[in-house]
């Protein structure tokens, strides 16, 4: 499956049809044979859970879950079968993490229907146990590939992978996690083996793709979108897998608007999608498939969560 920017999926279209269509009707006979998968996605919250204040320098009247809520439900009328993903770090920033130990996050993302999210360091700030005490309070699954739990608490409740089905599309999406050590204390990780996000990928990948035949498949990554010194990144992850179609990714706090492509070992681009910090912002990417070929649209953006509106 081949992935394509707007401009190269048009002249694709164009040269499929043009010999028998004109222009308009190019389009709508593209059109009618596309699929849409939408995916909405967030990373870096901080325990924002109130918008910022007025008087904030950078980000006044931005944010907060309630506003979010409002444009999710916005977007769910347009493509009632969107996926809701995060990033991680959904976790610690603001007293309601040190109130409540992360119940009042995964409750209200349960609540905005998340599809599925991966862990953040700051996930781990009241250790593998603190985490597992706020976990019965989401209802959406948690992914990660490269960390093995099986001598934690959490062995067996966060998932490699998941497998979801959009508009007749098979969708795999698994997780990549930073290396802790040097940013958790060890204490808070103990029981935790961190394994090689780029490794990892590679055989996810080829599962999903070759033993579950997934069409679409998205890294959901805490390891930061790149870097000068050669540490694994979200960049490195695209570079050097084969089949992975989107990142989604956070730690950096990085703003990508629009998204941005790097390309694999297929020589295929793969879309980085990241909305920086704080809840201001929601990512969209959305994938158009074309059912004649199994070619590919896909292109992304992000949009900003104001008081009474959206742009």
């Amino acid at each position: 499956m081949q992935t394509f920017t707007r401009r190269k999926f048009i002249v694709f279209a164009g040269i499929s049809g043009a010999a028998s269509l004109g222009g308009g009707a190019v389009m709508a006979a593209l059109k009618s044979h596309q699929k849409r998968i939408t995916i909405l996605h967030t990373n870096d919250t901080h325990s924002r859970i109130d918008p910022y204040p007025p008087n904030d320098p950078n980000y006044p009247n931005m944010g907060g879950y309630a506003r979010r809520a409002a444009l999710v439900k916005q977007f769910r009328l347009e493509d009632p079968e969107l996926l809701l993903l995060d990033a991680g770090d959904f976790f610690q920033g603001t007293p309601y993490f040190n109130m409540f130990g992360g119940e009042a996050e995964l409750k209200l993302m349960s609540a905005l229907g998340y599809d599925a999210a991966t862990l953040g360091n700051h996930e781990f700030d009241n250790g593998v146990y603190g985490f597992n005490q706020a976990f019965g309070h989401a209802s959406f699954p948690f992914v990660n590939s490269n960390y093995d739990f099986s001598d934690t608490v959490l062995k067996g409740k966060v998932k490699p992978y998941i497998i979801l089905e959009r508009n007749g599309i098979k969708v795999g999406i698994y997780g990549l996690g930073i290396e802790l050590r040097g940013l958790v204390a060890p204490s808070m990780f103990a029981g935790l083996k961190y394994n090689d996000p780029v490794e990892v990928a590679r055989s996810t990948e080829e599962t999903l793709k070759n033993k579950h035949k997934c069409q679409l498949i998205i890294c959901l990554s805490h390891l930061g979108f790149n870097y000068d010194y050669g540490k694994v990144s979200d960049v490195v992850v695209a570079r050097q897998t084969r089949w992975t179609d989107v990142i989604i990714g956070g730690h950096t706090h990085t703003l990508l608007d629009p998204a941005v492509n790097e390309t694999n070992l297929r020589n295929q681009e793969v879309i980085i999608g990241q909305t920086g910090f704080g809840g201001v912002r929601i990512g969209k990417i959305e994938v158009l498939f074309d059912s004649f070929s199994e070619d590919k649209l896909v292109e992304g953006n992000t949009t900003k969560i104001y008081k009474n509106q959206v742009v």
